[in-house]
């Protein structure tokens, strides 16, 4: 038996796995503290993992791609053709997270929940339209409460599928133009922050479009009552978001660890968190992006980032970036000589 396996069978008779991590990263060859967010990532997958040696295995990425109504009242500088358009990327490989993904060894799969457009059945993307497109938020609610429950349902059995094929960790991304609108409403409702401070540029808005972007949403956060963190995300979500809502919460019940990409991701992270408060504990937040609000979203959740990289492309980008340092983070603390093993003397 090697001793990895022995600590794994006396672990339940040490008492507190916290404080048996927290020992674990201290007694390792290096000063206490010193490789900083690293220890406390490896405590934090250790705890998710229920073991003092976690790993991290079969790296999935979803991908949900769908339409928003909103994108009639011009709050984009891109037509909504954009979304289909990048899904078809996908699909030829091309985009930023295909390239990424291949990269970092991580398994990628594109949804289509609610894209408008009729993609071709051969394509590798799993088709489950649920309409084409959310609604316009300048005129009703984006979703009904019934689509945003098959969004979320939708979002929840696919990652059933990748636990079931040997996954523990998990991330999602996006597509979808107007995507950023329905995120910064979110935001604003779920934390109070004012439209202004949550709205940025988007995939790309001058000031004169983000002015018009501002006084839209602001529009529409007044125009909706709307109370639970589920009646919120059909008010003011989208198809893609509902569906990672869905899916944030089933990766906490497979007990997943949960790398959240930039803005939109973390909206739908927010919103996950608000209706079980529990999955903040499965999350690492991957980058702080660029896009106006993500910062202060962050703060909100008092989430510490791992990169600042001035990123905002969405897509899951910056998780499957930063999966190289989750994988690290578990490597030392599986890996790395104790000062006993190492013969090295303690500070004391």
């Amino acid at each position: 038996m090697t001793k990895n396996e022995c600590e794994e069978k006396k672990s339940p008779q040490w008492g507190d796995l916290e404080g048996l991590l927290h020992k674990k990263t201290d007694n390792k060859t290096k000063p206490p503290g010193s490789l900083g967010l690293l220890e406390d990532m490896a405590i934090q997958i250790g705890l998710i993992q229920n073991t003092l040696n976690p790993e991290i295995v079969k790296p999935s990425m979803l991908v949900f791609a769908a339409d928003h109504g909103l994108t009639d009242e011009g709050i984009s500088p891109y037509p909504k053709d954009v979304t289909w358009q990048m899904v078809m990327n996908f699909c030829a490989g091309g985009a930023a997270i295909n390239v990424f993904c291949k990269q970092n060894g991580i398994g990628l799969n594109v949804i289509d929940v609610g894209v408008d457009f009729d993609f071709p059945a051969g394509l590798p993307i799993q088709h489950s339209k649920i309409a084409r497109g959310s609604r316009n938020m300048r005129k009703e609610p984006a979703m009904s409460s019934g689509d945003c429950q098959k969004a979320m349902n939708i979002g929840a059995e696919a990652v059933r599928k990748r636990a079931a094929e040997g996954s523990n960790t998990i991330s999602f991304g996006e597509m979808g133009i107007g995507n950023t609108s329905a995120s910064s409403l979110l935001m604003h409702k779920f934390t109070g922050i004012p439209v202004e401070e949550c709205t940025g540029r988007g995939a790309g808005c001058n000031n004169q479009q983000v002015y018009h972007k501002t006084s839209v949403l602001k529009e529409i956060a007044e125009k909706y009552e709307a109370n639970s963190p589920e009646e919120i995300l059909a008010t003011f979500g989208g198809l893609e978001i509902a569906a990672m809502v869905g899916a944030l919460l089933e990766a906490k019940q497979q007990n997943m660890v949960i790398l959240v990409d930039g803005f939109i991701a973390s909206a739908a992270a927010l919103t996950a968190i608000k209706i079980d408060a529990s999955v903040k504990d499965n999350c690492i937040f991957c980058h702080v992006s660029g896009e106006n609000g993500h910062r202060k979203m962050l703060d909100y959740l008092g989430a510490r980032p791992l990169l600042q990289l001035n990123m905002r492309l969405g897509e899951g980008t910056g998780a499957a970036v930063a999966l190289p340092l989750v994988k690290s983070a578990v490597a030392f603390l599986r890996e790395m000589s104790s000062m006993e093993d190492a013969g090295v003397s303690d500070k004391h």
